[in-house]
């Protein structure tokens, strides 16, 4: 398993750039994204919106989709830029739980989940993106706050893992190809 973990792309969290981490990692390649790259998308998402927010002094740093000095990128980026890339995302209804998904369907590239997080010993309330993908027939828990990613032992354990996300109202967005 060691050898197959060498192999594996991980990046480590760095800022709030959990969503760039996160992409990367399910897309297995440095720079798949970049912070250049989400950026972009989340001004076009900017000029895109009809019902543009007033500009304000605070519109430097904090962006309607992200905050420009620490990440923090919000989920309209990430399905803009996984759509940019030809992937489909599809939001899993939790009142289905974790068993309704088909970890075995070949169309499926991975999936995303955003869990709430406190950092800074509880003073400091955000929101992590985590990847979840399939590399070589295992299941691996790409989340960049591991020091390495996590082998889950089978589909069982993805989806305790998937419904202890549901049940603490976590989204969990599956990526297809």
């Amino acid at each position: 398993m060691a050898s197959e973990q060498n192999q594996i792309y991980h990046e480590r969290q760095r800022l709030q750039f959990c969503l760039l981490h996160s992409l990367n990692n399910l897309f297995q390649q440095k720079d798949a994204f970049t912070r250049a790259t989400l950026n972009s998308i989340a001004e076009r998402l900017v000029l895109d919106d009809p019902e543009k927010e007033i500009w304000t002094p605070f519109s430097l740093v904090f962006k309607p989709h992200h905050n420009s000095v620490t990440g923090n990128y919000d989920i309209n980026v990430l399905i803009a830029a996984l759509e940019g890339r030809g992937k489909t995302v599809i939001w899993h209804d939790g009142r289905n739980g974790a068993s309704a998904i088909d970890l075995n369907d070949g169309l499926l590239m991975g999936i995303v989940v955003n869990v709430p997080v406190r950092r800074y010993g509880g003073l400091w309330k955000s929101r992590h993106w985590i990847a979840v993908r399939k590399i070589d027939g295992v299941w691996y828990n790409l989340d960049s706050d591991l020091q390495a990613p996590h082998c889950f032992k089978d589909c069982g354990e993805v989806r305790e893992f998937l419904n202890f996300i549901i049940n603490h109202d976590g989204p969990v967005l599956l990526v297809k190809k």
